[in-house]
């Protein structure tokens, strides 16, 4: 037989949503009972901690709240006690466990879940972006990317790619090869939008031969071709310059020393452009 309801109400001073699984978790405990849970997501006074603790006096319902503003943890706490409502601070414990641990009082600010959740799903839809955008595949996306690579094969640009979209950051990019004209849309970028990369002409033989024993093929390919790949990169030089780019030259530079120059030039154009 089911019991008459019981009254949850979940007070956050954000969405609420970390307090109601936990409620609704524990409540399924208890199945023999009817548990309804009221949400007051978004409380930042103590007006609105007044009116709930009035209502839920006079529906007799029990307050779980997630309040990490001290001053509205400790207003909620002290209110509920003196009129004799059940209350459970869902977080307190275990930040007070952590603040013991870590020699470091809490942040008290309400929402970084959620922005962490929305920063994780800002680096999911980068790293999408990367590899549907990836060596030139679709030129549309180069208008919508934050930063456009180009260089010739090997100078690093997919891996790059994949790094700077860890970091959040929407990142296409275009092989230039001599035969092939670059996509328009890359003439219509703002130049700072857009990093060129080269590199030593000898390691770039250096890699590409090692690239061609990795697939089998033999080392006198015009790929690995010292003769053409300074046509490549002479090449590319030209298109960099038309463009009007910043250029990093990638020769003995790990991925993560010249993805930080990267960011460093994105940082400084965001700066630039602040102060227009």
């Amino acid at each position: 037989m089911v019991q008459q309801a019981q009254l949850i109400y979940v007070v956050s001073d954000s969405i609420g949503e970390t307090a109601e699984l936990v409620v609704r978790a524990a409540a399924s405990q208890f199945d023999r009972f009817a548990i309804d849970v009221y949400k007051y997501p978004y409380i930042e006074d103590k007006e609105s901690i007044d009116e709930i603790i009035a209502s839920a006096k006079e529906s007799k319902a029990m307050i779980v709240f997630t309040l990490v503003v001290p001053e509205l943890k400790a207003y909620i706490l002290e209110q509920a006690a003196l009129h004799a409502i059940p209350i459970v601070d869902v977080m307190g414990p275990l930040m007070n466990s952590l603040q013991v641990m870590l020699n470091e009082p809490p942040i008290g600010k309400p929402g970084l879940v959620r922005r962490l959740d929305e920063e994780y799903f800002r680096k999911v839809d980068a790293i999408e972006f990367a590899v549907k955008y990836d060596d030139g595949r679709d030129p549309r996306g180069l208008l919508r990317a934050d930063v456009v690579l180009i260089g010739v094969s090997r100078t690093s640009k997919t891996p790059l790619s994949m790094y700077l979209a860890n970091k959040r950051l929407k990142v296409a990019n275009v092989p230039l090869v001599p035969e092939v004209e670059p996509p328009e849309e890359l003439f219509q970028l703002p130049p700072e939008r857009c990093v060129g990369l080269t590199i030593n002409p000898e390691q770039l033989n250096s890699i590409r031969t090692e690239r061609l024993k990795a697939l089998g093929l033999t080392a006198q390919a015009n790929y690995a071709n010292l003769e053409r790949i300074n046509e490549e990169l002479a090449y590319s030089e030209r298109i960099m310059k038309r463009i009007g780019c910043p250029v990093i030259d990638v020769s003995n530079k790990a991925v993560e020393e010249t993805a930080n120059i990267i960011l460093e030039i994105i940082r400084k154009n965001k700066l630039r452009g602040e102060k227009k």
